[in-house]
């Protein structure tokens, strides 16, 4: 009985065991099954993203400047090769370095990461053996000058955008990435998964600028010609296009290498490259006429303690045309003296000194205009003549597009269009006025001077037998550390081209050139 007794006990706590276990199988496979199945295929699948192949950088021709080459990574389980042979002189065939090859099929490596990147087309007699795994990438290609690529700017290996066109446009160039999922196995691995291919990445939208890289490559090697014939230490050449704004070319070199995009960052003290648009504001304002004359001191004239000389000295009265024809610091400062210093302030202001251009490129400097209320008895006649004022290059041409196109300052741009994957066009860009700085009729009458710059003064060496050009040559100290440097200038030249009918505005600016004047620059 007792006997009996014992069995019937294990007998129900077998029972009892079962009927536990076999709810719980229920309680998992019934109420908890998408629980324990979500589980499993997380142990087991698994999602990758998948980057975006960034848009294209094109030039004003359709020229590829900049693209995404797609690539691939490999790997290799030695263990799991099955044709080492095969292996090998496809490997081989790719470029894979002696010792990768050996390393990819000894098998006491249970998995060998070789280092690089292969064009598909390169190892698609490697990717169908065992053993062999692929990882999809993109890499970022450049065609470019050094000056272009400065421009354009970079990619880091992580797929950072690093300055210039790629950085201020990333969100646009950059895409929608994709994801894939993965199948990964006991030892960690991951396969792609042959029932669920995943969403595909969107490429980036391709981006069109307005510079031409022809034009481009010829200005870069005009300004390394000029900095060593000139023996200057560095300069910058702008080209623009009066009429729409389109910037066409911009080269920038300093000392030993290409100098970034200078023309943009690095604002300098123009000298007489402003008188003419000291005159323009005068003539639209009408406290001048172009015949006007002041008193040339035979000079050498000082005013607030000052001296200020001319370099090329006349004798008597002086007209503003032959203030701009002969560069006269004395004569400027005079006719400034006709404007407020409220007024001479917004003079500048209007022609787009002092504030961005607004051109689509990051850390584009704003120059230097200080107010009125900071400005001494002096500042008036300074500013007249290019001093106490800093300004890029580009600010510089764009104030000069404002008197070759009829007297509108228009905002430069560095993006002609801009389309996305599909095709669709974004964005193109039209011309885009600022402010009208001058009348059509003052702007002829400052192109008329400009040209007797060239034909008759100080840009004679600038005169073209062929074609008509009118400009304006400008010296200016070089200011160093907060002070003047002795015996060192800036030397500049902005031209319009050709003088009738301007369809260019270039820049040319040389950075303590061993031949200092302007007239030699241009």
């Amino acid at each position: 009985m007792r006997r009996i007794s014992r069995l019937g006990v294990v007998n129900l706590s077998l029972l009892a065991f079962g009927v536990a276990l076999i709810g719980r199988a229920a309680w998992v496979q019934l109420w908890q099954g998408n629980a324990w199945a979500a589980r499993a295929e997380r142990q087991h699948f698994t999602d990758a993203p998948v980057p975006a192949p960034r848009g294209d950088v094109l030039d004003a021709t359709g020229e590829r400047l900049a693209e995404s080459r797609e690539m691939v990574r490999l790997a290799v389980a030695p263990r799991e090769v099955r044709e080492p042979a095969v292996l090998r002189r496809a490997l081989a065939s790719a470029g894979v370095g002696r010792e990768w090859i050996a390393r990819s099929v000894d098998t006491r490596r249970a998995w060998v990461v070789i280092p690089g990147r292969f064009l598909p087309s390169d190892v698609a007699s490697a990717l169908p053996l065992r053993g062999v795994y692929s990882e999809p990438v993109s890499e970022r290609v450049y065609a470019l000058t050094a000056g272009m690529q400065a421009i354009v700017g970079g990619v880091s290996a992580e797929g950072s955008a690093v300055g210039g066109v790629e950085l201020a446009l990333d969100t646009l160039l950059r895409g929608t990435a994709g994801s894939a999922t993965l199948l990964r196995d006991a030892r960690g691995r991951k396969f792609e998964a042959p029932n669920d291919p995943g969403v595909a990445p969107t490429k980036g939208s391709s981006v069109t600028l307005t510079l031409n890289h022809e034009l481009q490559e010829i200005c870069e090697r005009a300004l390394a010609d000029a900095v060593a014939n000139l023996g200057a230490s560095g300069g910058d050449i702008v080209v623009l296009d009066p009429h729409d704004g389109a910037l066409l070319a911009m080269a920038s070199r300093r000392a030993g290498n290409g100098g970034g995009v200078t023309g943009l960052t690095e604002p300098f003290e123009p000298g007489s490259t402003v008188k003419p648009l000291m005159a323009a504001a005068l003539l639209q304002a009408k406290r001048a006429r172009p015949e006007d004359r002041v008193d040339s001191h035979g000079g050498s004239w000082t005013i607030f303690g000052r001296t200020i000389n001319d370099v090329h000295a006349e004798k008597g009265p002086i007209s503003l045309r032959d203030v701009i024809r002969l560069s006269s610091n004395i004569g400027i400062a005079q006719f400034a003296q006709r404007f407020s210093p409220g007024e001479e302030y917004q003079a500048l202001r209007d022609f787009g000194f002092g504030t961005p251009t607004g051109v689509a490129f990051p850390s584009e400097a704003a120059g230097t205009l200080r107010a009125p209320r900071d400005w001494s008895k002096l500042s008036p006649a300074s500013l007249a003549m290019g001093y106490e004022i800093a300004v890029t290059p580009l600010q510089l041409a764009t104030a000069y597009a404002a008197i070759a196109n009829g007297g509108e300052l228009l905002e430069p741009a560095i993006v002609r269009e801009i389309r996305d994957a599909g095709g669709t066009v974004r964005y193109h860009h039209e011309r885009r006025v600022v402010r009208r700085v001058v009348t059509p009729e003052v702007a002829a009458t400052v192109r008329s001077m400009l040209g007797e710059a060239v034909e008759r003064g100080t840009g004679l060496q600038a005169d073209l037998s062929t074609f008509a050009v009118a400009g304006k040559t400008g010296t200016a100290r070089l200011n160093a550390g907060g002070g003047y440097a002795a015996g060192k200038y800036y030397a500049s030249f902005v031209g319009l081209f050709p003088a009738d009918a301007p369809q260019y505005v270039i820049l040319v600016k040389l950075d303590d050139p061993a031949k200092s004047y302007g007239a030699v620059t241009s």
